[in-house]
């Protein structure tokens, strides 16, 4: 059985052809949603132009300090923020970075 924190909370920040980017659960479904099924991201009201996204930025929100903006991890399976109060405060302070950037509409 899955846990609620895997579908519900941010695990990478993918950027898309267009140079917009889709947050992604686990299961590399956008957040919050709960299929086995294939998901056309372009179906869905999910993908953002996010200002202020640098490669400095990406490596201080990235688990392994990653400039790269392709594929923007926040923690991988040796971090897993509910195993341990360290690992979920570390992820904390990627998630508090995160949610200072801003989307456009």
């Amino acid at each position: 059985m899955k846990n609620l924190f895997r579908h519900t909370m941010p695990y990478c920040i993918q950027k898309q052809a267009d140079g917009k980017f889709v947050v992604l659960n686990r299961d590399y479904k956008p957040v919050g949603f709960n299929t086995s099924k294939g998901i056309s991201y372009k179906e869905y009201p999910i993908i953002h132009k996010v200002k202020g996204l640098t490669p400095e930025i990406a490596a201080k929100i990235s688990h392994e300090n990653d400039p790269g903006l392709n594929s923007i991890y926040l923690y991988h399976d040796g971090s897993v923020p509910t195993d341990s109060d360290e690992n979920m405060e570390e992820y904390e302070k990627r998630l508090k970075l995160l949610n200072q950037l801003e989307v456009e509409e």
